[in-house]
């Protein structure tokens, strides 16, 4: 079995005088006096197989870093709670059909019943009306006959009746933007 010399990638560029030492003072000192000493055949592969181990470490942690770099962009995307569901037109159309259907008669039935409750306030209206004309006539002529003017029932029965008649005027025409407004809502389908 041969072994394969390889040359450390710290002796390709070795140095051109010996090294110096980090000491202070005169670094002949702390030199062995045996300028012969060669390394350690052992020492020599122990430190190639260290620069294997920190190559093979650096390949490692590029491989990861590329691996996760878009880790933290892939976590949002994977935490969004959204749905969407697509669903094609004639689905939609049969379920507003669907719609249509039930709640149609029901909107009938409200319009049915304003137009019935709108009527009442009419007749309502008029009568009261004809009641304000009948007692505003009244007291022209007793005043002609009494001169002392309208005795306080009459007068409490004339402030009665208007504020029946503003009141049922106020009914009217909330009723009125009720039914213009299903009016409007029928006709839009």
């Amino acid at each position: 079995m041969e072994k394969s010399h390889r040359v450390s990638r710290l002796s390709v560029h070795p140095r051109l005088g010996p090294r110096d030492s980090i000491f202070p003072g005169n670094p002949d000192l702390y030199r062995t006096v045996d300028t012969n000493a060669t390394c350690s055949p052992h020492l020599q592969e122990c430190v190639l197989a260290m620069e294997d181990c920190c190559e093979e470490a650096h390949s490692a942690q590029e491989l990861i870093r590329q691996g996760t770099y878009d880790l933290p962009r892939i976590n949002h995307v994977l935490d969004s709670e959204r749905v969407f569901l697509l669903v094609d037109e004639s689905t939609v159309r049969r379920y507003k059909a669907d719609l249509t259907d039930e709640i149609e008669p029901q909107i009938n039935e409200l319009l049915l019943r304003a137009e019935k409750g709108l009527q009442v306030l009419l007749k309502r209206e008029s009568m009261l009306q004809a009641k304000a004309e009948a007692s505003s006539t009244r007291p022209s002529s007793r005043a002609a006959a009494n001169t002392t003017g309208m005795n306080k029932l009459d007068v409490r029965r004339m402030q009665m009746l208007a504020r029946q008649r503003q009141k049922l005027e106020d009914e009217v025409a909330a009723l009125q933007a009720e039914v213009d407004a299903m009016e409007l809502n029928v006709m839009r389908k």
